[in-house]
């Protein structure tokens, strides 16, 4: 059972933010501060050069790069696959893990939230932060996870699809679910009409969630998450 006590008044909830791409969620943030004095952005921690750093530094919000090793397949010099060695990927992707961990952990987060940060982050991770990262997915979850949702929702003829506010698990969107808000899907509509219509949403979804944590705190039993009263 893990549980995270509310702490606005007292102070602003401490938030580490995720990103790798344009940073629009990470500008949500930025600009509700002026509206939630419940949310304090600590720090932007990216896998990449990305233009969310470029928001962070306008702001003078501090930032942190660590960058994934890549995967590749040991050669002989005849340049046939290694069989006889074990691939050191696998133990270079804990190392950047445990060296994203200490990045986050850094600027000491109430939460972290993962903000359009396009990497799967690993046991070494969570050991520290499980619990208390949220992740933002464009689907009604445990409808349409991973990568490719709004696509997969279209394609799929589904009518309504929306925004999911999660806990990070080892799994891939698997989380607990601490809120949600459905989009209709119409006729004639692509993935990127709809997705427009979801980052909307999602925005606005993610702030009210932090403003609950905030003011409210939660409970999740690794299943299931609620606020509490």
């Amino acid at each position: 059972m893990i549980s995270v006590d509310p702490v606005f008044p007292g102070r602003p909830l401490r938030l580490v933010v995720m990103a790798s791409g344009e940073g629009t969620l990470f500008q949500a943030l930025l600009d509700a501060r002026r509206e939630t004095p419940s949310l304090s952005i600590q720090a932007l921690v990216t896998d990449k050069p990305c233009l969310a750093i470029d928001r962070a530094r306008h702001e003078d919000i501090p930032v942190a790069t660590v960058t994934p090793p890549r995967k590749n397949t040991p050669t002989t010099p005849e340049g046939h696959p290694d069989t006889d060695h074990q691939d050191p990927y696998a133990e270079r992707r804990r190392q950047w893990n445990s060296e994203l961990a200490q990045a986050v952990q850094h600027y000491d987060p109430d939460i972290v939230v993962s903000a359009g940060f396009m990497r799967i982050v690993g046991d070494e991770f969570l050991a520290r932060f499980r619990g208390r990262m949220i992740n933002t997915h464009p689907a009604l979850l445990p409808a349409f996870p991973g990568a490719h949702a709004v696509a997969d929702a279209v394609a799929y003829g589904a009518k309504i699809t929306g925004s999911t506010i999660h806990l990070v698990d080892s799994g891939v969107d698997t989380g607990p679910i601490l809120d949600q808000e459905a989009v209709p899907i119409h006729d004639g509509d692509t993935p990127d009409t709809v997705h427009r219509r979801i980052k909307t949403v999602e925005r606005r979804l993610l702030v009210s969630t932090l403003d609950a944590i905030a003011r409210r705190g939660y409970i999740s039993d690794g299943r299931k998450a609620s606020f509490l009263p």
